[in-house]
């Protein structure tokens, strides 16, 4: 009981965390890896992707209904988030991800003291692009981003708020808004894997993903009243985060 009750606390406060600039992964993974250490990885990976999608799906739907997206742009990107997820999931299976593991701290960092130095950074939305340009700069990114989710992962979310802030002009709440889209994509793609080959908990994925629904609610509607300035506080704390996660994984683990 106690397990399952740190689970739900976990898919929760990851839920939030998602819900608003990504990293909830942050949370969940190391949280079923702490409990059920004698599960197969690829399996509690399964579970939680089966637990998250929920929250990152009803996430996007509150973003929608306060953010227009240009749908002509979101929807193709997400389906190259979607295919090129399938590829780097293969690819790992081949190639691993040592290089990466070691050079995304770095990146993180990088990523931090640009954000912290431009105050200005993702309040204000002015779209750099339209038509074919930003469709096509779109769909390189998710799949780079795609490939990336399926082939390494962590920071997913707040890459691609990033990208869509710094190269494409957005406000942090529209780049919060479509990184959901693309997200669910991604992880839908991952979840059809690790569901065909048996690498999920059902039961478990699901009563985690009701508490991850409950997380992302609260989590969106507070983006959402506080708008790009609070985002942006968010996302500086989950980035910094992030690269004590990564360092430690990187150079403190074998």
């Amino acid at each position: 009981m106690m397990d399952f009750l740190i689970l739900a606390a976990a898919a929760f406060l990851a839920g939030f965390v998602d819900a608003v600039v990504g990293g909830g992964g942050l949370i969940q993974v190391p949280a079923l890896f702490s409990v059920m250490p004698g599960i197969a990885p690829a399996t509690l990976l399964g579970t939680n992707k089966l637990a998250g999608i929920w929250g990152t799906a009803v996430a996007a739907g509150n973003y929608l209904r306060a953010v227009r997206l240009r749908w002509s742009m979101v929807l193709p990107a997400a389906m190259m988030a979607f295919l090129l997820s399938f590829a780097g999931a293969f690819t790992v299976t081949h190639i691993p991800p040592t290089y990466l593991r070691k050079a995304l701290p770095l990146i993180l960092f990088g990523i931090a003291v640009y954000t912290f130095k431009k105050k200005d950074f993702g309040t204000h939305h002015t779209p750099l692009y339209s038509g074919n340009k930003e469709l096509l700069m779109a769909m390189a990114v998710g799949a780079g981003i795609g490939f990336y989710d399926g082939f390494f992962g962590p920071g997913t979310g707040s890459f691609l708020i990033f990208i869509f802030v710094r190269l494409f002009g957005y406000d942090f709440l529209s780049a919060s808004a479509v990184s959901k889209v693309l997200n669910v994509a991604c992880n839908g793609a991952a979840l059809l894997w690790f569901g065909y080959s048996g690498h999920v908990m059902w039961p478990l994925g699901l009563a985690m993903a009701v508490c991850g629904v409950l997380g992302s609610l609260t989590g969106s509607r507070l983006a959402i009243k506080n708008g790009s300035g609070f985002v942006r506080k968010m996302f500086l704390f989950v980035v910094i985060c992030l690269i004590l996660k990564t360092s430690c994984d990187a150079f403190f683990r074998s």
